[in-house]
């Protein structure tokens, strides 16, 4: 099966179960890679036989900024069920990750794979 992805989308948003947390919104890095047979838009050179990526991106920004999750695990899940909603994509690898949210950690969060 084909990939297509999406690396490390940087949407500002609350997530967390700290005060500040619910507070302030942070940087969530949200990757995404779907599997998908890539062949029909290869062959016609239209989106429309494709995920269209953008669109994705879009959607899944949207649901980040205004989802106020308290969990990472929660919001992975959220977005795998957004992903799969598209009709080409047979399965989905979602990575949440929380930039500085552990100190002397680069990043923290969570990857899970949906069916």
């Amino acid at each position: 099966m084909d990939k297509i992805f999406i690396n490390r989308l940087r949407i500002h948003a609350i997530l967390g179960v700290r005060e500040w947390e619910r507070e302030t919104p942070q940087d969530v890095l949200v990757s995404v890679a779907l599997e998908a047979d890539t062949r029909p838009a290869a062959a016609s050179d239209r989106v429309e036989d494709s995920v269209d990526y953008s669109a994705l991106a879009k959607e899944i920004r949207a649901h980040v900024e205004g989802a106020r999750r308290f969990t990472v695990e929660a919001l992975a899940e959220d977005i795998a069920q957004i992903c799969l909603r598209r009709p080409q994509v047979q399965r989905v690898a979602v990575r949440v990750e929380k930039p500085g949210a552990v100190k002397e950690a680069e990043a923290v969060g969570v990857e899970i794979e949906r069916p």
